[in-house]
């Protein structure tokens, strides 16, 4: 090389990218600055003045409790439907998010509570109102922490005015709505066996309940028969059960006449104690077996038993000696099974729902018989036995046994049933099992199935339309559409078999069932009275029930008639299914009924459910459009996360470390609608594909930095720029439905992938040396920025409500003049844009490119070559489809050559070929002539142009035209 031809730097003639835009995200510094930023610039308030006028979508937050910091659920719903909500606001909606929180209820109670018992202190002892202050602080507190913390995940809504069930009118609205259940009549007082936590001292929703396991004893029990066949004198139904404490409450047993039973006899018996040789007893058939061998006896058949003999039987109760003397009758119940136990149910009307209804259902047939319907309340609120349980309550020496103490843990109540059972010769046999058991999943500790006087809502009384709340809410569910589409059935099937929906819980701190009632449960109907209710909670909120002279004030000159003022608090799911009321209705800038309501698949027993009862009992009509279920978040391996596993993942750590985009593109990455899992290794998947995207957009960035925004027509547009805006036609669409199916998974992976192989591994790999080195005036290059340009506006605001951040830092890094990509719409895609036919050409252009990539890559591994552009290869192509194809096009440029050759025919035995069977031969070949010394291709034109000693003839005319001058 001669000393003039060093003189030109070439590298400050080529439009290289150029960009501020860093490849080093830095997200866990620059996310809180641009949160700072939206509130600064107010940009909730920019974004309700720029929709206003539009059509209205409404996502309606399911509200989480005020208490305690956020964990992966709650970011994972949160961002699910950040997504929903900016989707739609860029696509022409005024899609306002109000977040919202529950703020009434135990979970708030029971962390006061445990503040009490830290100092020593008696929560019964506070005065109601003072207690109440404490809950409405406590739940205050946390409002805020979690507002910041949404905040930090990237969450646009109106944090400056949110809803909670505990602002004055929203327990106005709460208060309201239970008082029209009253006066429509769907609202009664009853007796029947719900939930209850004793440690608690409350009843609870089956949404407040899990399953653990839990280890029980177990009983079979025999009931000496006192009516029925000649035969049956002196036998004994057997019956099973694992709760041996409801035995005092045993009123009936329950059989089923779809399955066979026999009167057996023992023949031997190994135990000196329980059924002996010559005992009699009953079971179904397929059972008998099993049941013998807990009692370590021999059986032999006597008789098949017909179903309608057994429902002519009566039955001593075992404990009769303790002062049970009532009969106990035979009822055939759907409910029985013969895959366990002996085929016969103990049945306690007061300590299980089966039970009770079994009872009801024959309730009048009973009274006829002189047999008594009345239900006894054997056990009280703090799981001690009472006078209706005889020998176990207070007439038992040393006090009444009890179920469960205060801290969750067995009573003595089993072991004295058993040691009962064992006195009257009634035990046939004892074990233990361990099975799942319903507990408090805030307390954690075991619950009974306890009667007690309730509040419901009745489910199947017809109503003024002529249908039942049943009725009405199945009705809704039709009208629904639920994503993904087995949540419809999952939560018909739960409507179908709920039964009356209990409102009442015996607690303080939430709203209260406020109506006045007398002895008989009778409820006052007073519109007076009942609006001097609602203003005072107006303008002093649920505590003006609780405060001193309430029942004077409310029932004015009603007072001196008898009416109890009831006490009972609302259950929190009643709060919850209320806030349709006080918000979608009662707020301007939001509609009845929402589009879309989105919680987790838990609340198909929650959320879904009460908001659909409340709705339908009130309206005739679910408060939404559309239900959205997502799973939960396990470790990698699949587990629950716990802290004692120490697989627990914090939102606040991921951000902490990685950035809160890399967590909202894996929420955007994964399966939602299931269960997903959540590690170390999976966020460094995202970490890993975002660098990637973040790459692509900053390429895009860099060489959008040489353009000044020309527009080209289409019909002038090369085909390789034509192809890539029909891929982004199609694209669109892909995008545009996948919004409006929820389906964000479909749309993340096609973007990933669009950026990762349609533009960096092909469209910007082929255009890069005509978007460094071609002249000012280069069509294809002029093109190029076009279309760039295009894919970069469409890219980032079609990914913004993904990663909010990293697009906002792109739109501004590009258009530092615009506010916001929040701000912007998805651009329009003219449908001319779409050209199948050219996508199926260039399919055949792109078989015969991955030969000939396929064949440099061994070039290179073999170090017979360094870039591809040393190469000149032959290609051999015997399929004419292909060929045609590849006819006009400058194939050596879309395979970054310096030059090729592309024949028809077989090729040569030797040259490579694809494993797919695609007719193509590929012979690496060098490329002749010089290297340019500005585009780095080896062509034999370097040179040609005297000005320019040392580049190519197409590098020389850019040079000139750039004005660039030539070497001295």
């Amino acid at each position: 090389m001669t000393e003039t031809e060093t003189k030109i730097d070439y590298s400050t003639t080529l439009y290289l990218p150029q960009t501020d835009f860093p490849m080093r995200a830095g997200l866990p510094q620059k996310e809180p600055e641009m949160v700072a930023r939206w509130q600064k610039m107010d940009l909730y308030k920019r974004l309700r003045a720029s929709a206003a006028g539009r059509v209205k979508f409404v996502l309606h937050d399911g509200p989480p409790y005020a208490n305690g910091n956020i964990h992966i659920g709650h970011a994972l719903n949160k961002i699910l439907k950040d997504v929903i909500v900016r989707s739609f606001q860029m696509r022409g909606r005024d899609a306002n998010y109000v977040p919202g929180w529950d703020c009434h209820g135990l979970p708030i109670e029971w962390k006061i509570e445990e503040k009490y018992r830290e100092k020593g202190k008696n929560k019964d002892e506070v005065p109601v109102n003072e207690f109440r202050k404490e809950c409405r602080e406590f739940a205050s507190h946390w409002i805020g922490v979690q507002t910041e913390e949404f905040k930090r995940l990237g969450i646009e809504g109106d944090f400056e005015n949110p809803y909670t069930t505990m602002a004055f009118h929203a327990e106005a609205r709460i208060a309201g709505e239970l008082l029209k259940i009253a006066k429509s009549g769907q609202l009664y007082r009853g007796s029947k066996p719900v939930m209850w936590s004793v440690v608690e001292r409350t009843a609870l929703a089956e949404a407040e309940v899990e399953y653990q396991d839990y280890e029980s004893d177990t009983v079979w029990v025999k009931f000496p028969v006192t009516k029925g066949p000649e035969d049956f004198a002196g036998a004994s139904v057997v019956i099973w059960t694992t709760t041996p404490w409801t035995m005092p409450g045993n009123r009936a047993i329950a059989f089923s006449s779809r399955y066979p039973y026999a009167l057996f006899e023992v023949e031997t018996a190994e135990n000196a104690f329980g059924p002996q040789p010559g005992d009699r007893v009953i079971f179904a058939t397929r059972l008998a077996d099993d049941c013998a061998a807990k009692a370590k006896v021999s059986l032999k058949m006597v008789r098949h038993i017909e179903p309608e003999e057994l429902g002519t039987v009566e039955c001593a109760h075992p404990l009769a000696s303790l002062g049970y003397s009532f009969r106990v009758p035979l009822l055939d119940g759907d409910h029985v099974t013969d895959d366990a136990g002996t085929g016969f149910v103990h049945t306690a009307p007061g300590h299980g729902r089966e039970d009770f209804d079994a009872w009801m259902a024959e309730a009048r047939n009973l009274e006829a018989r002189g047999i008594s319907s009345k239900i006894p309340f054997t056990v009280d609120d703090a799981g001690f036995y009472t006078a209706d349980a005889p020998g176990f309550g207070p007439d038992r020496e040393g006090g009444p046994a009890r179920v469960i103490d205060d801290k969750g843990k067995k009573g003595d109540a089993n072991d004295a049933v058993i040691k009962a059972l064992i006195a009257a010769n009634n035990l046939f046999a004892r074990g233990r099992l361990k099975h799942t058991y319903p507990h408090s999943w805030r307390s954690k500790k075991p619950v009974i199935f306890r009667n007690t006087p309730q509040w419901f809502v009745y489910m199947d009384k017809t109503l003024d339309d002529g249908r039942t709340l049943r009725d009405r809410a199945l009705s809704a569910i039709d009208d629904t559409r639920f994503v993904p589409a087995a949540g419809q059935n999952r939560l018909r099937a739960m409507i179908e078999g709920r039964p009356d929906w209990v409102l009442s819980r015996q607690r303080a701190w939430g709203v209260p069932i406020a109506v006045f009632c007398d002895e008989k449960g009778e409820i006052l109907v007073d519109d007076a009275v009942n609006a001097r209710i609602l203003e005072a909670f107006e303008q002093e909120g649920a505590d003006a029930w609780f405060a001193d002279g309430a029942r004077e004030r409310f029932l004015g000159d009603r007072a001196s008639e008898g009416w109890t003022q009831v006490k009972d608090i609302l259950d929190v799911w009643f709060d919850s299914g209320s806030t349709h009321t006080f918000t979608l209705e009662d707020r301007p800038d939001l509609k009845w009924p929402a589009d879309v309501y989105l919680e987790g698949s838990d609340q198909h027993r929650g959320w879904f459910h009460s908001s659909l009862l409340e709705s339908a009992a009130t309206r005739g009509r679910a408060p939404y459009d559309a239900v959205i279920t997502h799973g939960f978040t396990m470790d990698e391996k699949g587990q629950k996360m716990s802290k004692s596993l120490g697989n627990v993942v914090s939102p606040q750590d991921v951000m902490k470390e990685s950035g809160a985009d890399i967590l909202r593109l894996w929420v955007m990455t994964t399966d939602y609608w299931e269960d997903q899992r959540l590690g170390k290794t999976i966020i460094q998947t995202n970490i890993d594909a975002y660098r990637k995207l973040r790459n692509t957009i900053r390429w895009m960035l860099g060489t959008l930095a040489h353009d000044k925004g020309e527009e080209i027509a289409l019909a002038d547009m090369p085909e390789l720029e034509r192809l890539m805006l029909h891929k982004l036609a199609e694209l669109d669409r892909l995008v545009r439905d996948g919004y409006d199916a929820f389906d964000f998974k479909k749309i993340s992976r096609a973007l990933i992938d669009f950026s990762n192989v349609e533009l960096s591994a092909f469209y910007f790999d082929v255009r890069k040396d005509a978007l460094y080195c071609d002249a000012p005036s280069s069509v294809k290059r002029r093109a190029s920025l076009a279309v760039i340009r295009t894919i970069f506006n469409c890219l980032v605001t079609w990914l913004a409500p993904m990663l909010p951040f990293t697009t906002e830092e792109a739109w501004l890094s590009r258009y530092p003049e615009k506010e916001s990509v929040h701000l912007e719409q998805f651009p329009e895609v003219p449908a001319e844009w779409l050209n199948p036919a050219l996508d199926e050409k260039w399919e055949k252009i792109r078989t015969v490119r991955k030969a000939v990539t396929g064949a440099l890559e061994i070039e290179r591994r073999e170090k017979r070559i360094g870039s591809s552009l040393e190469a000149a290869p032959v290609v051999h192509v015997a399929d004419k489809d292909l060929l045609a194809a590849l006819s006009g096009q400058d194939f050596a440029e879309i395979c970054i050559t310096s030059a090729i050759s592309v024949v028809e025919g077989e090729g040569p035995s030797d040259a490579f070929r694809l494993d797919d069977g695609t007719k193509v031969a590929v012979e690496p070949k060098l490329a002749s002539g010089r290297k340019c010394a500005r585009s780095w291709k080896i062509t034999d034109d370097v040179g040609s142009d005297p000005s320019y000693p040392d580049v190519s003839a197409r590098d020389a005319a850019a040079l000139r035209e750039l004005g660039v001058a030539p070497a001295a």
